[in-house]
């Protein structure tokens, strides 16, 4: 049966429901349910197989179900680390070294770096131990709250090993099986789109030439100036958010902080990932390259080698040195698990969501639509970046946009352009959702940002906003416009940088210090 145009309804019913409630996983139940109902041509039916063929049998593929184990595994063990003072002893050292303000941002920077495996972990983590020597080096809440925000997620969604990877994976696999390749080699697309995520890396980038070059525009500057000159870190009236609710990821009073409690948990599961990788896809036999073995490989099932290593390792190093009672580790275990079971009905109601589209034909409808409008693929990836960013921005969720996006447009762009445009679109759903994550102040990431950093939540955000915009605005222009026209990825990176560098030059005035300051104003 031809669906017609009733085929996009159930996506864009999503798309209008989660901007208008912010309630992703309702907003994708109802979109599934709808799809059923066209499917199944009732509503009660359309209700009960929604759950209990597209959400279930989604759920129960062999793939996908290793993707939320592996998820819920990786998630245990990083809070489990976290709850050894591994990640605090780096972060405390870096902190150690901190003597300018120069050197406070950067280490701040730095740490953002180091705490890449979850993008809550960073902000929490390196907010409240940067806080102390960003405090005493008169560096204000708001730069605080933003050098944390625009690291956190920006690192987290490019790293080898996170808590984003299985959420990625999963989207990435369910886009390319709308195309019918069900086998793609999921983790090596992984790794191929990371030079594409222009404003991840834009976003990484400015945060560290600001910090150099001690330079600030907008709201930002205003805010450090009055930290400099003022001493107050904090404007008058401002309400900052407490960090009192997050004792959940904090060690113990008397847990001694160790910085190999970090390195080696997260130095297995990198290893274990790409020895599993090269050795799962054949490539200890004759003639098979480092790049086939990648991609012959089954991901899902090296990631659960991976992360189950980890969290061995991690249990023993834990229980061998007496840090936790063992009760104490298992419960941090499961309770890092917990914390990603949001994120995992995302993913399988985007699952479920794509399945239906399947077998509605949206993606062909799609498709021939895109045709008779005549659209060009050149400049696809850009309007897919600016689609995601919007969509991010007004839900206040980058998962709930790569859910919803990615399989859809990756059968556009193999439509319009063949595989060599399906890396960059991808890449700009998946780093145009991180737009959301900095500008919204109703992300997650945002508002622990604050939290973290013990900042007045709007000012956090009003500060930040002009600079995600030129983090955007210089992806858009010299990313992705030349990425669609089939500009290698490592001369945009350059340009933009450059760009960038120049922009604060010309834009930014110095906060170096209170000399500076009265030297500049004149």
């Amino acid at each position: 049966m031809d669906y017609g145009i009733l085929s996009i309804l159930p996506p864009i019913l999503a798309i209008i429901l989660a901007i208008a409630t912010r309630q992703v996983i309702i907003s994708l139940f109802i979109a599934v349910w709808l799809g059923a109902t066209f499917l199944h041509a009732n509503p009660i039916d359309g209700f009960f197989r929604s759950i209990d063929v597209y959400m279930l049998e989604s759920a129960a593929d062999p793939w996908y179900a290793a993707i939320l184990i592996f998820t819920m595994i990786i998630a245990g063990t990083l809070g489990l680390v976290t709850k050894a003072g591994g990640a605090h002893a780096i972060a405390e050292a870096l902190a150690r070294k901190a003597k300018t303000a120069r050197g406070g941002m950067v280490s701040a920077w730095v740490m953002g770096l180091i705490i890449f495996f979850d993008d809550y972990a960073s902000c929490l983590i390196a907010g409240n131990t940067a806080r102390p020597v960003t405090d005493k080096l008169k560096i204000s809440r708001e730069k605080l709250s933003y050098m944390i925000d625009s690291t956190a997620a920006p690192i987290a969604t490019i790293a080898l090993i996170s808590t984003w990877i299985g959420f990625e994976l999963g989207v990435i696999g369910e886009g390319y099986a709308a195309i019918g390749m069900e086998e793609a080699p999921v983790y090596l697309i992984f790794l191929q789109s990371i030079p594409y995520r222009f404003y991840s890396i834009f976003a990484l980038a400015l945060v560290v030439i600001l910090s150099l070059t001690m330079k600030d525009y907008g709201p930002m500057y205003d805010a450090e100036v009055r930290a400099r000159k003022e001493g107050k870190l904090l404007r008058d009236g401002a309400v900052p958010l407490s960090a009192t609710d997050t004792e959940i990821l904090q060690p113990a009073e008397n847990t001694p902080f160790r910085w190999y409690n970090f390195v080696i948990p997260v130095l297995v599961i990198i290893v274990t990932t790409f020895v599993g990788l090269y050795v799962e896809g054949g490539g200890t036999e004759p003639g098979v390259s480092l790049t086939d073995a990648f991609g012959n490989a089954d991901s899902s099932v090296v990631l659960l080698w991976a992360s189950s290593l980890g969290a061995l390792v991690t249990l023993v190093m834990v229980l061998v040195q007496k840090l936790v009672p063992l009760q104490e580790a298992i419960d941090t275990l499961i309770n890092g698990a917990k914390s990603v079971f949001p994120a995992l009905i995302i993913l399988v109601l985007a699952w479920a969501l794509s399945y239906i589209s399947g077998e509605l034909g949206t993606a062909d409808y799609l498709v021939g639509v895109v045709e008779r409008v005549g659209l060009s693929g050149a400049i696809l990836p850009l309007l897919i970046f600016i689609l995601s960013c919007f969509m991010a921005f007004a839900m206040g969720t980058s998962w709930g946009v790569m859910g919803i996006v990615t399989p859809l447009a990756i059968p556009v762009a193999f439509a319009l352009g063949g595989e060599p445009l399906l890396i960059p679109t991808l890449a700009a759903v998946l780093t145009g959702a991180i737009f959301g994550d900095h500008c919204s102040p109703l992300s997650d990431t945002t508002i622990l940002s604050s939290t973290g950093a013990g900042a007045d939540h709007i000012d956090h955000v009003r500060t930040q906003i002009p600079y995600a915009v030129t983090g955007a605005v210089v992806a858009s222009i010299f990313g992705f416009i030349p990425a669609g026209l089939g500009v290698p990825p490592i001369f945009s990176i350059i340009v933009g940088i450059i760009v960038l560098i120049v922009f604060v030059r010309i834009v930014g005035k110095t906060t170096a210090s209170a000399e500076a300051i009265d030297a500049s104003m004149k």
